[in-house]
């Protein structure tokens, strides 16, 4: 499979987005591979993990995120389900389902709800093990500019995500554990 021929194929290579997109996804694809080699006992499927962790963010070109070069007409938390859409188009069925699952810590029916976000109603969490690394080292980078390359210490990441509710920082920390976070 050709990565950056499919990315290639939605983004400008000389883009802004394009460049966001490429050196976020390398970060984490790479957090990933570290991750799973450290649950190598659980057989994770390293090929699918780096092939994941590259096209999981390929739906943010449809997004309203200009900062990193994103002119589309969706709020920015729709780019997990549209790059599902792309990726089912693409003959890629389980990398679709890590492009919609990897969204926080994965988001349920009554997340989407209660905050009313323009999502599908479905549950739209990881499930298997290499969504639940894939959707773990994501957490570790930000497509900010400034600092899109630094790894995001843990007690960030934790206040990040207890912003949004317990039971997603209580999911954070059992993957920390699960997954052998130095």
């Amino acid at each position: 499979m050709d990565i950056i021929k499919i990315m290639e194929k939605y983004y400008e290579p000389d883009s802004t987005a394009y460049n966001f997109l490429i050196h976020h996804s390398k970060l984490v694809a790479h957090k990933a591979l570290q991750v799973a080699e450290r649950v190598k006992e659980l057989n994770p499927d390293f090929k699918f993990i780096e092939e994941a962790s590259m096209l999981h963010d390929i739906g943010i070109f449809m997004t309203h995120a200009p900062k990193i070069g994103c002119y589309g007409f969706h709020p920015y938390i729709s780019h997990g389900y549209l790059g599902r859409e792309i990726l089912e188009k693409e003959g890629l069925p389980m990398h679709a389902l890590v492009c919609e699952r990897h969204v926080g810590t994965g988001l349920t029916i009554d997340d989407i709800e209660a905050n009313k976000f323009p999502l599908p109603k479905r549950d739209m969490l990881p499930i298997s093990l290499e969504e639940k690394i894939i959707c773990f080292a994501d957490k570790f980078y930000s497509k900010k500019e400034g600092s899109l390359a630094n790894e995001k210490p843990v007690p960030e990441i934790r206040e990040i995500i207890a912003k949004f509710s317990d039971d997603k920082l209580k999911q954070f920390d059992e993957w920390l554990i699960f997954f052998k976070e130095p």
